[in-house]
């Protein structure tokens, strides 16, 4: 089964760009997208043509043109819910979760600690519910979880990480509580196949030609449940895919 999480940067922007045909080619069993920037009104007769014969379900923002997210299944979820549970977190779209009979899939775009850190207080009572939330679902059966995770976890993540330990998304705080995450049973899969894999990245900015030269940070993932592990067959990066300023990321899992 292949699955992909891809930040789009906006949807109706992506869909200028090339996406249906990346969908096509890519054909995922599961395609998940975050930042979508959309609200429910604005999923136009072209988009719903491009996922049509798909299970679609989308999380939208309160704020228009912000955050959100959706998922793109071949397959029915038993079930589907939308944010975490919590009001303070759930008004901004940043996660859906699909049940299936084997699994849990997570989509999940993290809230970004922004420039100067002005929301890392917000984003570190996010990392402790979120981490709450995939802990009650591990405790019924497998988590996959996916998005853009807004963190490097480590050096290697990142080209320049000597100048950036006090910016967003490389923070000591961030990065623990991604350690915290996967010390409680979860798995950074392109991490668990690739441990030593350098200069691969899924975010570069738009400015100083940074993908050009790839300046990049690894802020995309999958993580899964201890319980899944063994069924990873591969953990892709698929870095010539264009479109945004975050390519998509793969995971191929067998057995679900």
């Amino acid at each position: 089964m292949k699955l992909i999480s891809w930040n789009v940067n906006g949807l109706r922007a992506v869909i200028t760009k090339g996406f249906e045909k990346t969908y096509k080619e890519i054909d995922a069993d599961i395609l998940c997208l975050q930042e979508t920037k959309m609200q429910q009104e604005q999923i136009t007769d072209e988009i719903k043509n491009i996922f049509k014969d798909r299970y679609v379900y989308w999380n939208s923002a309160i704020k228009k043109g912000y955050s959100g997210t959706c998922v793109i299944s071949k397959e029915k979820p038993l079930n589907v819910t939308y944010g975490i549970g919590k009001e303070e977190h759930d008004g901004e779209g940043r996660v859906i979760t699909l049940e299936f009979e084997k699994y849990f899939l997570v989509n999940c775009y993290t809230p970004n600690s922004k420039r100067e850190l002005e929301r890392i207080d917000y984003r570190m009572i996010w990392e402790d519910e979120i981490k709450v939330y995939l802990e009650s679902l591990k405790s019924k059966k497998g988590v996959i979880y996916c998005g853009d995770l807004n963190v490097a976890h480590e050096e290697i993540d990142l080209k320049n990480p000597s100048t950036n330990h006090n910016s967003a998304g490389f923070t000591d705080k961030e990065r623990n509580k991604m350690t915290n995450l996967l010390n409680a049973g979860f798995v950074d899969t392109f991490r668990y196949k690739y441990p030593n894999k350098t200069d691969i990245y899924s975010w570069w900015s738009y400015m100083f030609h940074a993908r050009e030269k790839n300046v990049g940070w690894r802020i995309d993932y999958f993580i899964v449940s201890e319980s899944l592990k063994d069924k990873i067959e591969d953990a892709k990066i698929l870095t010539d895919v264009m479109g945004s300023d975050h390519c998509p990321v793969e995971l191929d899992i067998k057995g679900l």
